[in-house]
């Protein structure tokens, strides 16, 4: 006799899936990618450094140093994010997994995306880069949340609508920011990056506070 699971396409897996599985993806996808942020912090190789010049170099890292501190902050906001919306998410589906799937395929590429911005810092185009990046990301977790409270698609029948719409304008921050960010980029490259400090502020704010 067949396991009934064979027949499932990818498509239907999400009927198979708990949402503590699909967490569990996610939780190891950002630890890989928080732990990865680390390689962009990086000393010249083809110099020989000690002395005043080894301090001098490390002093000059002040700011890979700040982009690895922001990055790190950013994809900890990510996942708190993540971790609170799924405590409302009591179910999934095909389409949630493969939101989810997208989302993580841009959590991956942050380190990749710092390390531009550390190697290039003040060039246009990569710093667009890293703000297309966190675009995504925050539209990956705007359209998750839409698309699981949609009549209580996913969620339980008693969560409030208030409760709903706070989340959904909580998950247009990112986005909106990422968009500032990019037109800092074209305008003033060199000073986008300072706009994603405000991402943990405004989140902390009443209106969209958890």
């Amino acid at each position: 006799m067949s396991d009934p699971i064979d027949d499932v396409t990818p498509g239907q897996v999400g009927i198979w899936m708990t949402t503590n599985r699909l967490s569990n993806l996610v939780d190891g996808i950002f630890t890989f990618a928080m732990t990865l942020l680390v390689l962009t912090i990086d000393l010249p190789k083809t110099m020989d450094l000690s002395g005043g010049l080894l301090h001098r170099e490390l002093f000059n890292q002040w700011q890979d140093i700040f982009n690895y501190a922001l990055s790190f902050i950013l994809l900890a906001t990510f996942w708190m994010t993540h971790h609170v919306g799924f405590h409302n998410i009591k179910r999934t589906d095909g389409r949630l997994i493969w939101i989810n799937i997208f989302t993580m395929l841009f959590v991956v590429l942050v380190p990749y995306a710092t390390s531009l911005v550390g190697d290039y810092n003040g060039d246009w185009l990569v710093e667009l880069i890293f703000a297309l990046d966190l675009f995504l990301i925050g539209l990956g977790f705007w359209v998750n949340w839409v698309y699981a409270t949609y009549k209580h698609r996913l969620v339980d029948p008693d969560l409030s609508q208030a409760r709903i719409a706070r989340g959904r304008r909580r998950g247009l921050i990112v986005p909106a920011v990422s968009l500032v960010a990019m037109i800092l980029a074209l305008l003033v490259p060199g000073y986008s990056s300072y706009a994603y400090i405000s991402i943990p502020i405004l989140l902390s704010l009443k209106p969209f506070r958890n």
